[in-house]
């Protein structure tokens, strides 16, 4: 799978707590090998981030992802539950 990084996700990663990087390397991990793997509870999202799609990287983080093709997506940006506001 060919994984694009949004100036945005980069942007909003370096700011994470050392912490939740660690848990997110696991995570992507199970993501880049079934991003529906229900430990991810990956999720399409509605409004005005209707063509994207989110994944938990705990119960706090979340990571919001668009498919743009086949085997090709963008991480479009990471944080806690405020992502969906902006």
């Amino acid at each position: 799978m060919k994984v694009y990084y949004s100036e945005r996700f980069a942007s909003k990663y370096k700011k994470l707590p050392r912490e939740i990087k660690l848990i997110m390397r696991v995570r992507q991990k199970i993501f880049f090998d079934n991003p529906f793997d229900p430990k991810l509870k990956t999720h399409k999202l509605t409004g005005k981030l209707g063509d994207y799609c989110a994944f938990s990287v705990n119960r706090k983080y979340r990571i919001i992802f668009e498919f743009i093709g086949k085997e090709t997506i963008r991480l479009y940006s990471v944080g806690t539950h405020d992502i969906y506001k902006n």
